[in-house]
């Protein structure tokens, strides 16, 4: 795809993507009056105007209903999480019966490493990608220490149980190959590979079939943190025989601040008697209301589940599929690479014009190993020059210790946002 740096190609680029174009179903914020380049939905996703009717419906069931509102049409909360697994299941490359959508990310994580990390004196080590996300390193760091005991014996040094691994030779992204000759390194110690899908900082998007493979051969178990991968990028997790995942719904897939998180289990563990911290809602539900004592699962994935669907939280998510189930992801991916080029273009541009590399990306060039996010470290300028484009009417965000991470997302960004951030940080470079 060829670009230019007139502004008529953004232009041009959002005709021939003008069916992808779904930013009139969604509220834009505004920053001084105006519409903003909002670039953060990789933080938070934007809100769909379709929320408030689904939010104010669920209000009048609840007024006129009341309890009643679990098995009356339409929409019977009882079974509201249901409607959830289809376009889930699409999103993520799953059957339908390995997806469900409860609780909220880092509860998630928690209740599948009940099941899928099982430590041994000998096989207790747990893989990471270095600098993973916070909540991800306290979930992991906090199984491990729960598991090192038993009674009063120490089954391992939670201390040896963590092999972070980072890039090499000073550069910012890991290596397919490095991860893998990690997993063989430590084969007879591993338990598990847990990594995120992409990388928060740098927007990476690991390959996660290989690391998958790898860590099957080894004897591990292979889980991921799709929290940044959702929404984002096609994925083929039943195919590629990963065991377990789990994802927020709140950044790409925009069902708002706190909303329900995914859960993945592959199907061939949906009949397995793995351990796990059993609830009501993943009791057989045909025998849910006798009440008796004796867990009984259900079938899949939503055998995991403990408890009933946080409805208000549920319907924003609702909103938002039916746009994904209109646009699919596999086209919204063709739009997203055609952003994330486009973007990486004028960043070129700037660098050129100033006959240096003032910035730098550190996200892959490859578009294939990265979501629609481009991270950009900028020499000289750091946290100032984020202040002073979010001024200028840019909302993306910082992190430490210098990255701007900016992130133009499909299903409402368009070819205009990226060329507008482009003169916006020109100027105030």
């Amino acid at each position: 795809m060829s670009f230019s740096k007139d502004e008529v190609c953004s232009f041009q680029l959002d005709q021939q993507f003008k069916n992808l174009n779904f930013r009139d179903e969604f509220i834009i914020p505004k920053v001084n009056g105006e519409e903003a380049v909002y670039f953060c939905g990789n933080s938070l996703g934007l809100q769909s105007k379709k929320s408030k009717v689904y939010i104010n419906e669920a209000l009048d069931k609840w007024e006129n209903q009341a309890v009643e509102g679990h098995f009356t049409e339409p929409d019977p909360w009882m079974y509201y999480h249901k409607q959830f697994a289809n376009t889930s299941a699409k999103l993520i490359g799953a059957l339908t019966e390995e997806v469900v959508i409860m609780n909220t990310l880092t509860v998630n994580l928690h209740l599948l490493l009940v099941s899928f990390y099982r430590p041994t004196k000998k096989r207790f080590k747990i893989l990471m990608e270095g600098g993973a996300f916070p909540s991800d390193q306290y979930a992991i760091e906090s199984q491990i220490n729960f598991h090192a005991y038993r009674g009063e014996d120490k089954l391992f040094n939670p201390n040896e149980a963590i092999i972070e691994i980072f890039p090499e030779n000073n550069e910012e992204n890991l290596k397919t190959d490095a991860i893998i000759e990690c997993i063989n390194k430590n084969k007879d110690e591993l338990a598990l590979v847990m990594m995120g899908g992409v990388n928060y900082y740098t927007g990476q998007f690991y390959d996660l079939e290989k690391i998958t493979h790898a860590a099957h051969q080894v004897g591990a178990i292979a889980g991921f943190d799709l929290a940044h991968a959702a929404g984002n990028i096609p994925l083929k997790l039943h195919n590629w025989q990963v065991d377990f995942a789990v994802w927020c719904t709140y950044k790409y897939l925009n069902s708002g601040p706190g909303g329900p998180a995914g859960a993945f289990i592959h199907n061939k563990y949906a009949n397995a008697t793995l351990p796990r911290f059993a609830g009501w809602w993943g009791h057989d539900e045909k025998e849910r209301f006798k009440m008796q004592k004796g867990f009984k699962p259900m079938y899949g994935a939503e055998s995991w589940q403990v408890s009933n669907a946080p409805i208000f939280s549920m319907v924003n998510l609702k909103a938002s599929l039916e746009i994904f189930e209109k646009a699919g992801i596999e086209n919204l991916r063709k739009k997203s690479i055609a952003l994330t080029q486009y973007l990486e273009y004028l960043i070129d541009q700037i660098n050129i014009e100033k006959n240096k590399q003032i910035i730098k990306i550190i996200t892959p060039h490859n578009a294939e190993e990265r979501g629609c996010q481009l991270s950009l470290v900028i020499y000289g300028y750091g946290k100032k020059l984020f202040n002073r484009i979010s001024e200028n009417g840019v909302i993306c965000d910082w992190r430490e210790p210098d990255v701007i991470r900016v992130a133009p997302v499909p299903l409402y960004n368009t070819f205009a946002d990226v060329y507008k951030f482009y003169t916006i940080l020109k100027s105030c470079l």
